[in-house]
């Protein structure tokens, strides 16, 4: 068990462990984050508290039209996303085992102001910087539209992030829609759910159906700032994003 959680501190965490920008946890110990890990301990991380669903009533707001339906609007082919992760990306790794071959540094995600990392079942939270970047933009530019539309503490959820070929392979046999060559094994691509939403706080409630259009309207502004391709995920419930490096 150390060995693994050695290679992926490896992997990501010596190159860089930073997380939402936080630049002065960069050079923190990481045999002394592993002993953590195996002791069942967990760093102190306020950002992890939060209520798991919307309270009742719901605020309107204002929301802006993104030009259609946000399935048509947000179509980008799986070669687009492919292309865009393979040029900034990094090879994509076998497994566990394998994380120390990426090249590239990666930026260890955690729960923070900008977003709520989900518990992840068939990922890593890892990403290369260009696409933490985006990830912590489009949070940021959230809780600015919704604080400009009224207030309300919301954040977005991260449901999936890096994901090895092992991972891919157990996503498979539970989802038949996932495809073995997802813009996720390159450290690129993120999935940000729009059915749920993590409420910070009841003071002002806001509707579901509010908060997902007003995420379409941030997604909207980067795809349109050259900086991400965007799926509209029915099934999965969630905005497939991958950034373009921009």
């Amino acid at each position: 068990m150390r060995s693994i959680l050695a290679t992926i501190a490896a992997a990501a965490g010596i190159l860089a462990i930073t997380g939402c920008g936080r630049g002065d946890k960069a050079g923190r110990d990481a045999d002394a984050e592993i002993d953590m890990m195996l002791a069942g301990e967990t760093p102190a991380n306020p950002f992890t508290a939060h209520y798991d669903s919307m309270p009742p009533g719901g605020v309107k707001m204002k929301i802006n039209s993104v030009g259609g339906n946000l399935g048509r609007v947000f179509n980008d082919s799986n070669y687009r996303h492919l292309e865009a992760a393979g040029a900034i990306g990094i090879s994509p790794i076998g497994s566990l085992e394998s994380a120390w071959n990426a090249v590239r540094p990666l930026v260890r995600l955690e729960s923070c102001r900008e977003y709520y990392l989900d518990n992840l079942t068939h990922s890593l939270p890892y990403l290369v910087p260009e696409a933490e970047a985006l990830l912590r933009d489009i949070g940021a530019a959230f809780i600015d539209s919704l604080d400009s539309r009224g207030g309300g503490s919301y954040r977005i959820k991260v449901t999936s992030v890096l994901r090895t070929d092992e991972s891919v392979s157990r996503l498979r046999r539970v989802n038949r829609n996932a495809t073995s060559t997802s813009a996720h094994i390159f450290g690129t691509t993120f999935d940000i759910s729009y059915s749920k939403f993590i409420c910070d706080s009841v003071t002002v409630p806001r509707t579901q159906e509010d908060m997902k259009n007003l995420l379409g309207e941030v997604m909207k502004d980067m795809r349109d700032r050259g900086r991400c391709y965007v799926k509209y995920e029915r099934k999965q419930g969630c905005f497939h994003v991958t950034a373009t490096g921009l």
